[in-house]
């Protein structure tokens, strides 16, 4: 009876927990099917009527309907041109070889003067000469004289130097703080080079366009016309030495490829090794992209310090140059030292890049760093290099030890290079820099005065006053020979001299109202690296610092072009051949948020006697038509001086740079003179200011207008900015509200950049609107660090013949207090509406919390929203579920993007070099050690002028700082609406609860309305669509295969290599050094005991 009872029980126990999940079903089933529907009919009348209204406001203040009517009235007197890239390139190529062609022949002017000087020129040693120090003039003693070498000098500023105080009637010299600065040679140097003054003078009066020039002298000083005062580092310390830069070094020698061989055995540690570390990185730093390098370390075995360049020689960019230092950083001594196999490994890898035309194809050199050399290595010359010696040997024995002194020179001298001792950190960039003056030997005594440019470089004075790609320069320089017989043999050089050239002013010389919105030129060098490109971006932002990517000079034109998927582009253009290719490409502007879709026509050709090639793009369609109008120039003066009125700064319309009179000058100023009469002088482009000068007229009515409806209409809050360009860089605002009450109180102000027309780019709101339908407004929010607003901009067209082309485009700014306002009072039903033929929730309001509402852009970003912080978002951050949906039903397509000049954060931590401190005992010796080991070689080190330099008191075994951000390639998403579907519908299911939405296109418009259910959370089962960049990770066989890649790349035209004359027994030398005989044995044994304590 009881096991009945309990049997039933079971049963109905079993039963209700049945009847209860089927309950829970129902229920579940029932909220699910309980969403909100949202009627699309309802949304769709919403849309409609917004138009109507966003398109009114959109029309009436900005006069839009005026100007295209007033274009349409001068159809008849303007004539529409084809624009013929091939003839375009080819003048502007000419007009940039005739700019650095000015630049060669002053060049040249000062090479012969500083040769001429010398050869009439007697070696004083008791020379007494007073100069003008840069670091010393205008310095006063506490007496109130001037200090020695600090006379007065007057100094003025400059606009034509950056707004520096100069002396444009003299040169002056500054010396490195480790050079002494009364040193005979020196002064008879400095002497000497006095005879460039009235050249400078001369060279800045014949081409006033011309910047700095300079003469850098093989002694260490350097003379810069115009005078400046030249400020020390923050320790006092000159360290600036002109025979570091790269103008210098470049023009010094030929091309070279270099193998550095560095000794890592037990013999090596300590202070030994960080002076060989610190003579590697020197090295490097002496060598650029026309050189090729690798680095092997050896003991008893061979070590490439990079396993994957093994066997090969790869280019010495700024990439690959600061990647061996890394590595080099990381190398730590053990073993015994076998010189014989890592010297057969350095001959083969140049032997074999010889032998199948890889590498420089000029000069070769091993440099050896060892503290010394024990083997018979005789025969390993005799193998790979004697007799012809085609591979130089340059030694430099690291430490205080003198034994194998005479083996190591024996090496340098019977391989045509050069022995240097190095005992002290001071010591190393002296010492490393006579091997540049051995390798340019056959080029003096041969007496080849090569022309040479160097790659782009950062004027960091323009950092916060140009365009980004544009804060770059060249230069040019050439190299100085003593012409003396007696001396032909050394082939002694005096040194190099040289003068920069931005990259901004080469830039002007295409005009930017040729190339139309997206249109562009740029320069690459014989590498293929970028010299200019409005898509180059040198900088990058470390916390609120602006900073120089570490590759900023070393990007390639296939990083910036990367649709050029094949290269056909690049190759072209580093082989220097003229040609044209047409490309589709994925192009971005707002910051690489808005992808376009254009058709781009690439024109290149080279420029002779430089090692660049110049490019050119025109957009098919509108970027290659050009319309042209003519008025009187009285018309079009009045016009033109109209208080509304501005023309693009940046532009050239007249040259105000040559006559120092006319630099006082904005451009509008210059074109207004020039006009009058008043300037006949300046230098003006015709075709721009009739241009101009049209544009001006043709606008002039919406003057008028604006001013009409400020006087006579009330004008709606909210309405805060009217705005028009043309092609010809012409700009008219109207301010219908003042500054006090604008919240966009930046816009079209000259620091708003981006809304102007500057030497890189065309507004951001012309860009957009040329590729939209003429006549149609464009919307689209701005995010302002938290200033939000939007604009309105739409093209105006001229048609003539047959042919139409775009004549400018005309806008208006808002803010979103008065769309909302707007919008919010259309978008909802009243209490009263007739409900009884719709299906779905009604009356419906998008102020109700069950609904969430968006006006959203053709790109995917929010106009409007409920939430003011959710403007200029991207719609897929805010909702996920509903911009997935979206993105399957293909009213927004994704489209891939790609940038290689990205900065990543660096994920792995740089291990220092120093042994980790594994105890506070441990820690507590390793600094007694440090510091007694380093005041005891101090006190044995003779170099006093040593003590100036700063790397003396650098601890070797300080942890390495790492910067947070490094470079990387990097992918990431943008959307595009499209327009051929105008509404879409559907439902979502999330979980427990359906989620619908409903989208209508706003007509007229690039903006969609997006109605979704408020109350049905997808987050869970949608995660967020971030427009977030993801770095590319490359695994190590394809990294390592991108880093040793040789691209195509075009050799310099002339070698230097070898000459029969040329005296190879300098080869160097030393100086003996007799350490105390107390304080050797006891730093031996100081050492020894911490040793045995560690």
């Amino acid at each position: 009876m009881l096991g009945l009872q309990r049997s039933r029980m079971k049963c109905r126990t079993a039963g209700m927990r049945n009847l209860l999940m089927i309950l829970g079903f129902l229920c579940l089933w029932i909220t699910a099917r309980a969403q909100t529907k949202i009627p699309p009919e309802t949304v769709q009348q919403w849309a409609s009527v917004f138009s109507v209204q966003l398109r009114e406001l959109a029309t009436k203040y900005s006069g839009s309907l005026l100007l295209q009517k007033k274009l349409k009235d001068v159809e008849p007197i303007i004539k529409i041109i084809q624009l013929e890239g091939t003839d375009l390139v080819k003048d502007y190529s000419d007009e940039i070889e005739r700019m650095l062609g000015s630049k060669m022949k002053s060049v040249k002017r000062l090479a012969e003067s500083a040769e001429d000087a010398d050869l009439y020129h007697e070696f004083n040693a008791t020379l007494q000469f007073d100069y003008y120090n840069s670091m010393l003039i205008n310095t006063m003693d506490e007496d109130g004289n001037y200090v020695e070498l600090g006379s007065e000098f007057p100094l003025e500023e400059n606009e034509h130097f950056n707004n520096l105080a100069v002396n444009t009637q003299q040169s002056n010299i500054q010396v490195p703080t480790n050079v002494y600065n009364k040193d005979p040679n020196i002064l008879n140097a400095i002497y000497n080079s006095e005879a460039l003054n009235d050249v400078f003078i001369n060279n800045f009066q014949k081409d006033p366009t011309l910047t700095w020039q300079y003469f850098g002298s093989s002694t260490g000083f350097f003379r810069i016309y115009p005078g400046i005062k030249w400020t020390p580092d923050s320790n006092g310390v000159a360290a600036f030495d002109c025979r570091n830069r790269n103008w210098y070094i470049q023009a010094a020698t030929s091309p070279k490829d270099i193998i550095i061989m560095v000794d890592i055995s037990g013999s090596m540690k300590g202070l030994k090794m960080t002076i060989a570390k610190h003579t590697i990185n020197t090295i490097l730093d002496t060598l650029g992209e026309n050189d090729f390098v690798n680095v092997i370390a050896y003991t008893d075995y061979v070590r490439y310090v990079e396993p994957c360049f093994k066997g090969t020689l790869v280019q010495a960019d700024l990439d690959n140059r600061e990647h061996f230092k890394l590595l080099v950083d990381e190398l730590h001594v053990k073993g015994e030292a076998k010189l014989k196999n890592a010297m057969k490994e350095s001959f083969k890898i140049l032997n074999e890049a010889r032998a199948n035309g890889q590498g420089s194809m000029c000069n070769q050199a091993i440099m050896l760093i060892t503290d010394g050399a024990m083997e018979d290595f005789e025969s390993v010359f005799e193998e790979f290099n004697w007799p012809e010696r085609r591979v130089r040997v340059f030694t430099y024995l690291i430490g205080r030890e003198m034994t194998f002194a005479q083996n190591t020179k024996w090496i340098a001298c019977n391989n045509k290079g050069y022995y240097t001792h190095i005992s002290t950190l001071a010591d190393v960039q002296e010492n490393v820099m006579e091997y540049l003056h051995v390798l340019s030997r056959p080029m003096v005594i041969n007496h080849d005065h090569d022309i040479i440019w160097t790659e782009a470089y950062m004027d960091t004075v323009l950092f916060n006053t140009k365009a980004q790609s544009l804060l770059l320069m060249t230069s040019v320089a050439m190299p100085v020979f003593s012409k003396k017989t007696e001396t032909l043999s050394h082939g002694i050089l005096l040194g190099v001299v040289g003068s920069d050239i931005p990259l901004m002013e080469v830039m002007k010389l295409a005009p930017r109202y040729m190339l139309g919105a997206h249109g562009y030129a740029f320069l690459i060098t014989n590498n293929g690296y970028i010299l200019a490109h409005p898509d180059l971006r040198p900088l990058y932002k470390d916390g609120k610092k602006l900073k120089p990517k570490p590759n900023y000079n070393s990007v390639d034109l296939s990083e910036v072009e990367w649709e050029d998927t094949d290269e056909k582009l690049r190759t072209a253009m580093v082989k220097g051949q003229t040609g044209r290719l047409t490309l589709n490409i994925r192009a971005s502007v707002d910051k690489g948020k808005r992808p376009l879709y254009l058709v781009n026509d690439y024109f290149h050709t080279n420029i002779d006697e430089t090692p660049f090639s110049f490019g050119m793009v025109l957009t098919k369609g509108h970027g290659s038509r050009i319309f042209m109008g003519n008025v009187s120039v009285e018309e079009g003066l009045h016009d033109l001086t109209s208080p509304d009125l501005f023309i693009a700064s940046e532009w050239t319309y007249c040259e105000t740079d040559i006559d120092p009179a006319h630099r006082k000058y904005t451009q509008l100023q210059a074109a207004i003179r020039y006009l009058l009469g008043k300037e006949p002088d300046l230098e003006c482009d015709e075709v721009l200011l009739q241009q101009t000068l049209f544009d001006a007229v043709v606008t002039a009515p919406l003057e008028a207008y604006w001013n009409a409806l400020m006087l006579n209409d009330r004008v709606e809050p909210g309405i805060e900015t009217a705005f028009l360009g043309t092609r010809a860089g012409l700009m008219r605002i109207m301010r219908y509200a003042g500054v006090e009450t604008r919240v966009a109180k930046k816009f079209l102000t000259p620091t708003d950049k981006s809304n102007l027309f500057t030497i890189d780019h065309f507004p951001l709101w012309y860009r957009l609107a040329v590729e939209n339908t003429p006549g149609r407004f464009y919307y689209y929010p701005t995010n302002d660090k938290g200033v939000k607003y939007v604009i309105a901009t739409t093209s105006v067209t001229v048609s003539s013949e047959g042919q139409t082309a775009m004549a400018g485009a005309i806008g208006v700014q808002m803010s979103l207090d008065l769309l909302e306002k707007r919008f919010w009072a259309i978008a909802k039903q009243p209490s009263d509406t007739d409900c009884s033929d719709i299906e779905g929730v009604c009356p419906l309001s998008c102020e109700s919390i069950d609904l969430s509402c968006y006006l959203v852009d053709n790109n995917g970003f929010i106009v409007l929203s409920k939430e003011r912080n959710e403007v200029g978002r991207f719609f897929g951050e805010v909702d996920g579920s509903v911009m997935a949906s979206l993105i399957r039903m293909e009213m927004f397509k994704k489209v891939s993007l790609f940038d290689y000049q990205a900065m990543c954060k660096n994920s792995h931590h740089h291990a220092s070099s120093a042994r980790p401190l594994l105890s506070p005992f441990y820690g507590i010796v390793a600094v007694i050690r440090w510091l007694f080991s380093n005041a005891l070689m101090f006190l044995l080190d003779f170099n006093f002028c040593g003590l100036w330099h700063s790397d003396y008191f650098v601890d070797a075994h300080k942890q390495k700082k790492v910067e947070a951000l490094q470079p990387c390639d990097t992918a990431y998403p943008g959307f595009m609406y499209d327009s051929s579907i105008r509404e879409a519908n559907s439902i979502i299911k999330c979980g427990r609860c359906q989620k619908m939405f409903v989208v209508q296109q706003i007509p007229d418009s690039n903006l969609v309305l997006v109605v979704t259910q408020a109350d049905c959370d997808c987050s869970r089962q949608y995660g967020p669509i971030l427009l977030e960049p993801k770095e590319i990770k490359y695994n190590a066989t394809v990294k390592c295969n991108r880093m040793k890649s040789q691209k195509v790349r075009r050799r310099p035209e002339s070698c230097h290599a070898y000459h029969p004359k040329e005296n190879a027994k300098e080869c160097g030398g030393a100086t003996a050094i007799f350490p105390s005989l107390f304080l050797f044995p006891a730093s031996l044994l100081t050492s020894l005991v911490l040793h045995c304590w560690t």
